[in-house]
């Protein structure tokens, strides 16, 4: 991936694996990787804290902020799961390669558990469920290409989203 390279942004829903993936394409890849969640984080604290203390809305400008300014550089990028919902988001994603990648309830069931995702409180996968659903739509149309990490190793669906990116640097 060359420096004026768009950047390969992952989007799809909680618990798909979006940052451990990219963590690994990234390596694989030589380039940076930033994590919108993880940015948002550093700087501001726990997500759950800041839903907790000044509401989604709130939240929502901050991610929305982060992802602006991720997607100026050059890399390997994780939107958090609700991120590609904004507009402007959509907006700018149109310049880069995005990866939805998609996982079935059952398989996420597992990964999410004890989790602590403020939008899953008290509810799990069937509100996992039905805000995947809500959201598909504007996964797909964002999408550029689908990689499904429901079943096998997190590996092999790195190995096929380096391999896609060499394919289509542009």
């Amino acid at each position: 991936m060359t420096a004026d390279a768009p950047a390969i942004v992952l989007v799809g829903p909680m618990g798909v694996g979006k940052s451990s993936i990219g963590r690994r394409v990234a390596k694989a890849l030589g380039v940076p990787f930033t994590d919108t969640d993880a940015v948002i984080v550093r700087e501001h604290g726990a997500i759950s804290a800041i839903f907790d203390e000044h509401g989604e809305p709130y939240f929502r400008a901050l991610e929305r902020d982060a992802v602006h300014e991720a997607l100026g550089r050059p890399g390997v990028l994780a939107l958090g799961g609700g991120a590609a919902m904004h507009p402007e988001t959509r907006a700018e994603l149109a310049g880069h390669r995005v990866v939805l990648l998609t996982v079935d309830a059952r398989t996420v069931a597992s990964r999410l558990r004890d989790d602590s995702r403020p939008l899953l409180r008290g509810s799990g996968v069937e509100e996992w469920a039905r805000i995947y659903a809500a959201r598909k739509p504007i996964y797909e149309e964002v999408a550029t290409v689908t990689f499904d990490t429901s079943h096998g190793p997190l590996q092999a669906v790195v190995d096929a989203i380096v391999a896609w990116s060499k394919e289509n640097p542009r």
